[in-house]
């Protein structure tokens, strides 16, 4: 499973990309208005930092307009891909685009059905947003599982980008239910790598190694 970033802060994106385990960036409008920079200045930053895939999100609402915007955001790098929303005309602007030869990720998927119509439209990705159903007491989790099996069974090539990831647990359950991808803020891709057991263990061996270098030195 493919780990993304979701967010428009370059300082972050350049430190998890530093690990080498970064393999994309998913970003729209919202995000990067927080860091009060140009959008497409900003993408085309992210894409120069990171190799993968980087998703940005159109604002128009109609076909006409999201076709518009898609064709230029495909033109901002080679990774850059096109977000839509999964609504009448997002499908229709999918649809369009990816005849075109251009990558669309089909965002803010609630249900098995949709994904199905983002799928039937062409899309490269779909994005089940998992922590919003969390958040009116659905499991997002379980649609992601329901998702990935649909998919396998219809034999279908879209893939499916586990969103709205909130915590640890959420990338877990995204990998065990074969999502291909699952993007998250960088505070939760920092709590992936954290367990106390490891901070203890290094604490010990750092400890050990001190204290056998200082014995080699008290024997000469």
């Amino acid at each position: 499973m493919e780990l993304y970033l979701d967010t428009a802060n370059l300082d972050e994106i350049k430190e998890i990309a530093s690990w080498g385990v970064l393999s994309g960036v998913t970003t729209n409008p919202t995000l990067v208005a927080r860091e009060g920079v140009d959008f497409k200045r900003r993408v085309k930053d992210i894409c120069q930092v990171v190799s993968g895939l980087v998703s940005a999100e159109v604002v128009s609402t109609d076909t006409e307009g999201m076709l518009k915007e898609g064709r230029d955001i495909a033109t901002w790098a080679p990774n850059a891909i096109v977000k839509c929303p999964l609504t009448p005309a997002g499908l229709a602007a999918t649809s369009q685009l990816s005849r075109e030869g251009v990558k669309v990720n089909v965002t803010l998927c609630f249900s098995v059905n949709q994904a199905l119509l983002a799928a039937r439209a062409g899309a490269y990705i779909v994005s089940p947003f998992a922590g919003r159903l969390d958040d009116i007491n659905e499991d997002g989790m379980a649609l992601v599982e329901q998702i990935v099996e649909v998919f396998h069974i219809q034999g279908i090539e879209t893939k499916v980008l586990a969103a709205s990831i909130r915590t640890p647990l959420h990338v877990t359950r995204a990998a065990l239910a074969g999502a291909d991808i699952a993007t998250m803020p960088y505070k939760v891709f920092k709590q992936l790598v954290c367990h106390p057991l490891t901070d203890k263990g290094l604490e010990q061996f750092l400890s050990d190694w001190k204290k056998a270098m200082a014995t080699v030195a008290a024997k000469g």
